[in-house]
């Protein structure tokens, strides 16, 4: 197919090159030229705008920040996408953004997808991604030939705006086990005993996880080295908060993991890895 990607950070980049690897004829567009380059020089054609991406793709792909990344995307690419053409976003944004693009794209006949991914950066580069998308049901057979070379889980959750809630809670459930095993790396701590060897004994027990595996790791060995910066779980935290309040569904854990996350921003780490959770707690403890 011709598809066109925008977007080039952590998560795009190994996804694009996914799709060009599978042999789909890929046109791109970023706002630095040269995060584009090493697809250029694989055989992309490079595009100076979103508007020829989108004239030239029947499928245009976009992965980046927020809410008002993909709404700005989708207002240069509604005017060059031909009807029956599809914009699908793997961004992590709001479901009401997500249903906002969606109408504005019906009234010229283009179809709309929100596809947040999860699985992190070892995720996209290894093409085992879990996509959670939203979007007609009928669009499905169009859309395998793009998700399959991306992951490995594709669940259709619902309507547009549902993949966005699927993400939502995939990072309410992520974020809040992070947390717990910081919470549980500090009683370790504090009680003089070594929270390695109490992450091993977990690991064979009922607690065992890929939280406590991948995040409990970094923890135990004091390594913030970003697999996805806080930042963005910080992100996502505020559309699941304002998400939840508009629709009045308590969240009380997820409201006192989202004060962590605020507080983990304050002391200035965004840039690490969200295990960074753990010297909030012992930022906290030493007040």
């Amino acid at each position: 197919m011709n598809i066109g990607f925008i977007g080039f950070g952590t998560m795009g980049a190994p996804m694009a090159g996914h799709l060009l690897q599978a042999g789909h004829a890929l046109h791109v567009w970023s706002r630095r030229a040269a995060g584009a380059d090493f697809l250029v020089e694989r055989g992309a054609r490079r595009c100076a705008a979103p508007a020829e991406v989108a004239a030239a793709s029947e499928i245009v792909c976009t992965n980046v920040t927020a809410s008002d990344d993909v709404e700005g995307l989708a207002a240069q690419l509604v005017e060059a996408l031909a009807p029956g053409a599809m914009h699908v976003d793997f961004s992590t944004i709001a479901p009401s953004a997500a249903r906002r693009i969606a109408a504005l794209y019906a009234e010229r006949g283009v179809e709309f997808v929100d596809a947040p991914v999860s699985g992190g950066s070892a995720g996209a580069r290894n093409a085992t991604l879990s996509i959670m998308w939203g979007g007609k049901s009928a669009l499905a057979p169009r859309l395998e030939p793009l998700f399959s070379v991306l992951g490995k889980t594709i669940v259709r959750v619902g309507e547009v705006g549902a993949g966005q809630v699927a993400k939502a809670c995939n990072q309410m459930v992520m974020v809040a086990a992070i947390e717990a095993c910081a919470e549980a790396a500090r009683l370790a701590e504090a009680a003089g005993v070594d929270f390695a060897l109490v992450r091993q004994a977990m690991l064979g027990g009922s607690a065992g996880s890929r939280v406590l595996d991948a995040f409990g790791g970094r923890m135990a060995a004091r390594d913030f080295t970003p697999g996805v910066e806080a930042r963005l779980h910080h992100k996502d935290y505020a559309l699941l908060m304002d998400e939840a309040s508009r629709i009045g569904a308590p969240l009380p854990v997820s409201a006192a993991v989202w004060q962590q996350l605020n507080a983990l921003m304050a002391n200035g780490w965004g840039s690490r890895d969200t295990s960074a959770l753990l010297p909030v707690l012992e930022a906290a403890a030493r007040q």
